[in-house]
């Protein structure tokens, strides 16, 4: 059934915050964390509502090192409660081999206090994959008894193109077997700049299993797709995800927010809606990489859904 109760928010959420996430607790509090500009360390804040987030400060739960690994493009993190702890995962450039801040590499801190806004999070070291390249974006959920993590890595085959990647865990920063394919870019608005599928954000509603993600390069082509399962299949087969022909969420010059993408769910406060989080900027035109344009800020919509239970993305706000 379509819902639309056109939820507010203060948009932008968060200026300068690129790749938000937003995580509600059983405490009442959401947390919220992002890339910063300067990708040189991982910031939280909380607050009771999630309009509130913009003007709470944030602080600072881990820096990246002088040197050698985690000690450059700090990007991407995402907290996580875990079997009584706190998890973040994160992307970071560095080798203990070559000086290098593009050696990026998916790493995991981790935090048994009951607010995660102390600073007892210690280093659990790098997520291991099949092989050896260029990974980031971590994400993780439970199903069925089952905690998986998706990912998106570079493949041995196509050195440039950026896939996802599902696998179950054996614990919070360890993956268990032989990583499973997901998606590859493909279609032409997955391969405009790069060749890039990632920061997958997985929810799970009306018998599905969603998992939305961004693609091409990070200025007004970045856009996102969606994948689906139904939620009695096997997820680590590839032929139980189904992947939209169109991107789901672009660019809109009506309302004049360019590049969404790299998104979270979280959910209102009475639980009632979905809330889509995401960050775009409010200009088409970039000097420049637009890896390093600042002003990509973080936004938040209500989330709808059309009548066949899928998720509607509307318009970026």
């Amino acid at each position: 059934m379509l819902t639309n109760t056109n939820r507010q928010f203060p948009n932008p959420l968060v200026e300068q915050r690129a790749d938000p996430w937003i995580y509600k607790h059983t405490d009442g509090y959401y947390y919220f964390t992002a890339s910063v500009p300067a990708y040189d360390c991982i910031e939280l804040r909380r607050a009771r509502t999630i309009q509130e987030l913009g003007t709470v400060e944030p602080v600072v739960i881990w820096r990246k090192h002088e040197k050698g690994t985690m000690s450059g493009h700090i990007w991407a993190p995402e907290i996580h409660y875990i079997d009584g702890k706190w998890y973040i995962y994160f992307a970071a450039g560095g080798s203990d081999e070559i000086e290098t801040d593009w050696e990026i590499r998916m790493y995991v801190l981790e935090n048994d206090s009951a607010n995660p806004l102390e600073p007892n999070w210690a280093e659990k070291g790098q997520i291991r994959t099949d092989w050896e390249s260029f990974a980031l974006d971590a994400t993780t959920f439970e199903h069925r008894g089952v905690r998986y993590l998706v990912w998106a890595q570079y493949d041995q085959e196509t050195p440039a193109s950026s896939n996802l990647y599902i696998a179950e865990m054996s614990d919070p920063w360890t993956i268990r077997d032989e990583q499973v394919l997901l998606t590859k870019p493909e279609y032409a608005w997955e391969i405009i700049g790069h060749l890039v599928n990632e920061g997958p954000a997985v929810l799970k509603k009306n018998g599905r299993i969603f998992i939305s993600y961004s693609a091409s390069a990070t200025d007004s082509n970045y856009c996102m797709g969606l994948l689906s399962a139904l939620d009695h299949s096997d997820l680590l087969d590839p032929n139980s995800w189904t992947k939209s022909p169109e991107p789901v969420f672009r660019t809109s010059e009506q309302s004049g927010q360019y590049g969404p993408g790299h998104n979270c769910f979280t959910v209102s406060e009475d639980g009632s809606a979905d809330i889509l989080v995401y960050h775009s900027r409010d200009y088409k035109e970039i000097v420049g990489d637009p890896l390093y344009d600042p002003n990509r800020h973080a936004r938040a919509k209500e989330l709808n859904w059309n009548a066949e239970g899928f998720p509607d993305f509307g318009e970026p706000e």
